[in-house]
């Protein structure tokens, strides 16, 4: 194949990208690195324009007419970084991804597709570790001290074709693992299944930072809710992080510590069917409004509680894993 330069286009010329388009069609590894090249110089064009928008528009010289040209001119110098010299680095990491895409690749089982992760920076990951029990500490309030409450009818149990997966292997994991019980706790509340997931994977931040017993094993406890006086039940004594005025602070407190997450699940649907402090909670349907009626109730001190929760139900983390979820049990 004859080698092509891409690293004198102009950029006010289209019929200089008419190369870049004859190899587009012969999917050649030359055509995706100039591609790559392309989306870098889109890239640095915006902040070139980011950086001229910021700077002051009042001097002598000012004029739409300059601001025309001072475009033009850095639409090519963008370009010209991008295809000169090896760019920024940002070509190279599209290239890969690009190419990525004219394999076949099967993941291996319980892998989280890339989409997923990249999503989880935005919506899942965007809550901190102070939402969960790490070294940070569970966001929680003494609203979750309140009292064992009567119980409801089981929950079922796991799907038979899982094997018994720690709540921590992964987003598509851990709906797996929790699906049924959030769907049993949905029809004693009212509130949408998913919308429980979402409070659960926040609180634990998706299993991975799950309360643990004295021994190692697991708590089970996914909603993070303290054992009060009233709590006559097994429990899991750490340090978390409170809020007071906006300001965090650390304390030791105890949380409840259940059998299964099947108990978890039960003991927070009594909490928010039977606590008149959650009755605007209970049946609530719609997103926004079910975090924000967690958190003006104070089941967290976090003052960006209801926010974080709300982001994950509406991210595309939760999506995903619960499309992908479907699909398996199809």
């Amino acid at each position: 194949m004859a080698s092509h330069d891409f690293s004198q286009i102009n950029s006010l010329d289209p019929n200089t990208l008419s190369g870049l388009r004859r190899l587009s069609k012969e999917n050649s590894p030359e055509a995706t690195r100039e591609a790559a090249k392309q989306f870098e110089a889109l890239f640095l064009q915006q902040v070139l324009k980011a950086m001229r928008d910021a700077s002051p528009k009042n001097s002598m010289f000012d004029s739409e007419e300059s601001r025309m040209y001072q475009s033009m001119l850095d639409q090519q110098m963008s370009l010209q970084l991008a295809t000169r010299g090896g760019g920024v680095g940002l070509a190279r990491v599209i290239e890969r991804q690009l190419s990525a895409t004219r394999e076949t690749v099967t993941p291996p089982e319980g892998g989280v597709p890339l989409e997923v992760s990249i999503g989880r920076g935005f919506d899942a990951a965007a809550s901190p570790t102070s939402t969960a029990a790490s070294a940070s500490g569970p966001a929680v309030s003494a609203a979750k001290t309140a009292a064992a409450l009567p119980a409801f009818a089981p929950t079922s149990v796991a799907p038979a074709n899982l094997p018994n997966m720690p709540a921590g292997a992964g987003p598509r994991a851990f709906v797996d693992k929790v699906w049924p019980q959030a769907v049993e706790a949905s029809r004693v509340t009212g509130i949408p299944a998913r919308f429980l997931v979402a409070q659960a994977a926040l609180e634990t931040g998706w299993g991975k930072h799950e309360l643990k017993n004295a021994d190692g094993s697991p708590s089970h406890n996914l909603f993070n809710i303290k054992a009060g006086r009233r709590w006559s039940g097994e429990s899991v004594s750490t340090t978390t992080t409170e809020y007071s005025n906006g300001a965090a602070g650390r304390e030791h407190a105890r949380f409840r510590a259940y059998g299964s997450y099947a108990e978890s699940f039960q003991d927070y649907a009594r909490l928010i069917r039977d606590n008149p402090r959650y009755a605007g909670v209970a049946g609530q349907v719609d997103a926004v409004a079910f975090a924000r009626g967690l958190q003006s109730a104070g089941y967290a001190t976090d003052p960006l509680y209801a926010d974080k929760l709300a982001r994950i139900i509406n991210g595309n983390t939760l999506r995903t894993a619960l499309a992908a979820s479907a699909t398996r049990n199809a």
